[in-house]
């Protein structure tokens, strides 16, 4: 630093530059719908890959096993008691219905009526 100059006046170096953002490439997996669109590396005698791309009506079938067992408001927000499962707006878990587990979301408890979401599915149950 030349003499006479105090720290406050010494040029200040330029500001960094970020590295250039890489984004990976994603990966996109397609299931075969028979053995001329693709097979199993490691069992290439199974079907059990082909049986995956049938449609599976269980969310339908736990929707309808799905019962209100209570409702009530406490300090002004409703509550509804669904196969002895809890919930308020908001709340998601899991109820056993049947023999089956289901992911339940409640989305809006209305009077008589309660807007879930099962297993990705929108649903009224009516009480």
């Amino acid at each position: 630093m030349p003499a006479g100059r105090s720290f406050a006046q010494a040029p200040k170096p330029a500001p960094a530059k970020a590295p250039p953002v890489v984004v990976p490439p994603r990966s996109v997996f397609t299931q075969p719908n028979g053995p001329r669109e693709g097979r199993d590396p490691f069992f290439p005698e199974s079907s059990r890959v082909f049986d995956a791309n049938t449609v599976s009506t269980h969310a339908a079938e736990t929707a309808t096993t799905l019962a209100i067992k209570g409702y009530s408001v406490v300090n002004g927000r409703p509550i509804v008691i669904i196969n002895n499962h809890s919930f308020v707006v908001g709340d998601e878990g899991d109820v056993l219905s049947g023999s089956n587990r289901a992911h339940v979301r409640c989305l809006e408890i209305r009077p008589g009526t309660v807007v879930v979401e099962v297993n990705g599915a929108r649903h009224e149950i009516h009480f």
